[in-house]
């Protein structure tokens, strides 16, 4: 079969670091901002009301625009179905015309940055899953239609003004990240690509959230390793999404491995970046200098909807 790689990694923050403590005494936290800390939050991220999650993306995107030469897709994918819209809800009501309502961000970023031969596809209803969720439609595209070759990968998000920063006992903060996925060998082969649903608890509380948690990522990943022929012995480096510490000293005994693989050090400084935690520890990890060619690493996210999806990387 023919190879697929993800490379050309970025990512662009809200333009404001904030303390755990100074979210929590600002009312955005729900949970006592101590038990926070005793999880790995320490800081977050958070846009200014003049910063959209579209700005977040161009952030993004400039950082690997000399990358971006003969794209052919550009798959755009949103947590919140609201980051799917940078028109005017106020134009809207005034004028009841309902353009307003799909001027999509995908397409102004294909203008943007000049990439005419792009198509574009628009990913949501996958939450936190999403940018996984991009790199598994990413393949798929390469791998059944033969002039596809390059494929840009999008995901920002930012929570709406007044918004609590907490979700499922994990703090949250504005942000983005791209990467490119091609037939280019360079960065890490995508070996394999798996994902779960279950819309039974698409409306569970934080709660129930945590309680389906260990038992789904067990599942998820029980069918990855059928699905690809590997066990988590083959797995040197886990780069998960950046929830609470102890949530992973736990699954790394469900799975067989060492916590010490566990990689997700951007966690004090960001937290949980909705769609892009995954994006973000892999370039921490690149600029650790810690995975060496031949490696193989576990991507791994869980979302509402409830959504699970994982990804194993092969470094090159």
């Amino acid at each position: 079969m023919k190879s697929v790689f993800v490379h050309d990694l970025a990512y662009f923050l809200g333009d404001q670091r904030v303390s755990i403590e100074e979210s929590s005494k600002a009312g955005r936290l729900l949970t006592d901002y101590q038990q926070f800390v005793e999880a790995g939050f320490v800081f977050h991220r958070m846009s200014s009301p003049s910063q959209n999650a579209y700005d977040l993306a161009v952030g993004a995107v400039s950082q690997i625009k000399n990358a971006l030469i003969n794209v052919n897709s550009i798959v755009y994918a949103t947590c919140l179905p609201l980051n799917g819209n940078i028109g005017s809800f106020n134009k809207f009501k005034e004028s009841r015309d309902v353009k307003y309502l799909m001027d999509y961000p995908a397409s102004h970023l294909q203008a943007d940055f000049g990439l005419e031969s792009a198509a574009v596809i628009g990913l949501n209803q996958q939450a936190c899953t999403s940018m996984l969720g991009s790199l598994r439609l990413a393949r798929a595209l390469i791998l059944s239609e033969p002039e596809q070759k390059k494929i840009l990968c999008v995901t920002a998000d930012r929570f709406p003004e007044g918004a609590s920063y907490e979700q499922a006992y994990n703090v949250i903060s504005d942000g983005a990240a791209a990467c490119v996925v091609s037939d280019e060998e360079k960065g890490y082969r995508l070996i394999a690509t798996h994902a779960l649903t279950n819309g039974a608890l698409a409306q569970a509380n934080d709660d129930e959230t945590v309680g389906s948690y260990f038992s789904y990522t067990h599942r998820l990943l029980t069918e990855l390793f059928e699905k690809s022929g590997l066990k988590i012995e083959d797995i040197d480096w886990i780069i998960p999404q950046n929830t609470n510490v102890n949530a992973w000293v736990i699954l790394s005994r469900l799975l067989g491995t060492e916590f010490e693989k566990v990689y997700f050090k951007s966690i004090q400084e960001v937290g949980h970046i909705i769609s892009s935690d995954n994006i973000v520890n892999l370039v921490k990890i690149e600029e650790d200098k810690l995975v060496k060619p031949g490696q193989k690493l576990l991507l791994f996210m869980a979302g509402f909807g409830l959504n699970w999806q994982a990804v194993i990387l092969e470094k090159v």
